[in-house]
């Protein structure tokens, strides 16, 4: 299988099964001397971990992280760090009728065209316990950015028809972590809960927004064409499974706006970071970074696995109707806020590793500051 690895200089190859033994990353490239450790992965796995609230499937995992190489007395040593998170509550005969029919919105039916053959328990590849990897990676970018006064930070922007209402950034995190839908603002996450439990008693599911939001970015991060790095931010978050959509800044609906209404009127130019009235742009300019916050948000498809009857084939083609069994989400988000953060910070890390070859005054300072 192609496809499991990601980034240029900063590089990851996540591997595992949602019932295999277990789901892991190796990154390579990551720089020597960063603080790290077993307890900030962790922190960052709990967030998407499985069986917390009765609005994620039932499955109970502790996804306890073991960090296996490319660590010295709590700091990065630059040599590949492997980390692995082993499964605990495979109950894989809860999917063994599925092995016969193609489930509605899975990649049940794309995985036998193309390989002819799939692991049904639970999805393989496609589960959503691929993204166990993605978050511990995500974990360790998250500290190199930390080192450069960068930090990514993302939330459920709306869940169905319901919206978080807009709030400081001072309490963002604070609000969004008292809410078991990472939702920030009560009212919003109430509603949203509200909204859930009617969809729920319908045997049904939910989709909603991820918002993230990049602060401290420095400007002129990206390469133009093929290489942008909104180009590289929609890759990273559309290769999240259930990701329907990606948009940075005012994303579609600048395209119902004018000129005049849609372009960032420039106030100045401080410290190398250009100072606009708006942020329509969404901290990116012909595909490099301009200082001012990224803004990004990913549309996240209803669960497809849900319990209301619904009609499929069988492989042979013949018509049959399924009710879905086993364990899953009701909804995708609240446990999918933390991947997004994290496909985030791998592209912003890899692209300031990346930025550092490209001008040569820079490169002589660097050289000469080591020659002294």
């Amino acid at each position: 299988m192609a496809g499991s690895s990601f980034g240029t200089i900063f590089k990851i190859t996540t591997w595992g099964e949602s019932h295999g033994d277990g789901i892991g990353v190796v990154v390579d490239g990551c720089p020597a001397g960063i603080k790290f450790d077993e307890e900030l992965v962790q922190a960052y796995l709990n967030r998407r971990k499985p069986g917390q609230t009765r609005y994620s499937t039932p499955r109970k995992e502790n996804d306890s992280v073991k960090i296996n190489s490319g660590l010295f007395e709590g700091r990065t040593t630059g040599t590949p760090i492997s980390m692995a998170v082993y499964n605990e509550t495979q109950r894989s005969a809860d999917y063994s009728e599925i092995a016969g029919y193609y489930r509605p919105g899975h990649a049940d039916f794309t995985y036998d065209a193309k390989y002819g053959f799939r692991d049904y328990r639970g999805g393989g590849r496609s589960s959503g316990r691929e993204t166990i990897g993605r978050v511990a990676a995500g974990a360790l970018a998250c500290a190199f950015l930390k080192e450069l006064g960068i930090t990514v930070t993302a939330y459920t922007k709306s869940i169905g028809p319901i919206q978080a209402s807009p709030t400081s950034r001072d309490t963002l995190i604070e609000k969004r972590d008292a809410s078991p839908l990472f939702m920030p603002g009560k009212d919003a996450s109430d509603a949203a809960e509200e909204y859930l439990n009617n969809t729920m008693k319908q045997f049904d599911s939910a989709g909603g927004i991820i918002e993230c939001i990049v602060s401290g970015m420095p400007a002129g991060i990206g390469d133009p064409v093929f290489e942008k790095l909104d180009a590289a931010l929609a890759k990273a978050v559309f290769s999240i499974g259930a990701v329907k959509g990606v948009e940075i800044g005012a994303g579609f609906s600048c395209a119902g706006a004018t000129g005049s209404e849609n372009n960032d009127a420039f106030l100045d130019i401080r410290d190398g970071h250009a100072h606009k009235a708006t942020n329509h742009a969404g901290g990116i300019l012909g595909g490099i970074s301009d200082g001012s916050d990224i803004v990004l948000r990913a549309a996240v498809k209803p669960t497809p696995s849900i319990f209301k009857e619904q009609q499929t084939v069988l492989r042979d083609g013949s018509p049959v109707s399924v009710q879905v069994k086993g364990r899953h989400d009701p909804v995708i988000v609240p446990r999918a806020v933390v991947v997004v953060e994290a496909m985030t910070a791998l592209v912003i890390a890899d692209a300031l590793l990346v930025n550092m070859g490209a001008r040569m005054d820079r490169i002589r300072e660097f050289y000469s500051f080591c020659r002294r």
